[in-house]
């Protein structure tokens, strides 16, 4: 097993989960995506790291997402949490993978580390906007074994 890079992360309390009303059990109900929707499809992702979510972690907080219903298009900031995480790329591809999951086709899905927060954010946002690099990533057996247990449902 590899040394873990941020021995002693410091763990944020969740938020409550969301109310589910009637019309949104409705399905003639037509109720656009928000943040607090896209924030709940992927707050329980693990970390790669740490037996954690990204949620727990501060990786993925609500306030850094951006969804525009009008032009089809979903945003994600994230916050490693140590200025060199190598874990960096795995993290914003499990995101990814996740939404492209979830989400309906017509969205453009965009993952970027928060500014100033990474020593290579300019490198992993490179490769994580690339969909030449994304899909030859996502080729890769061993690569999408880690994504898929990452983006599992957290064990109860």
């Amino acid at each position: 097993m590899t040394e873990l890079e941020n021995i002693n992360p410091h763990i944020y309390k969740k938020c409550e989960d969301r109310k589910v009303t009637k019309d949104d059990e409705d399905e003639d109900v037509v109720d656009p995506f928000d943040e607090r929707e896209i924030f709940d499809l992927i707050r329980n992702i693990n970390d790669p790291e740490h037996p954690l979510t990204l949620e727990e972690l501060h990786v993925l907080e609500q306030s850094c997402i951006k969804v525009d219903n009008e032009k089809n298009t979903v945003q994600i900031l994230f916050t490693p949490t140590i200025p060199h995480c190598s874990m960096a790329t795995l993290i914003g591809l499990s995101i990814r993978v996740k939404l492209l999951r979830a989400l309906p086709p017509r969205f453009k899905v965009s993952v970027e580390i928060n500014p100033g927060t990474h020593a290579s954010e300019h490198s992993v946002n490179k490769q994580l906007s690339d969909k030449e690099r994304v899909a030859a990533a996502l080729e890769n057996t061993h690569l999408m074994e880690v994504i898929n247990q990452c983006i599992s449902s957290p064990l109860k």
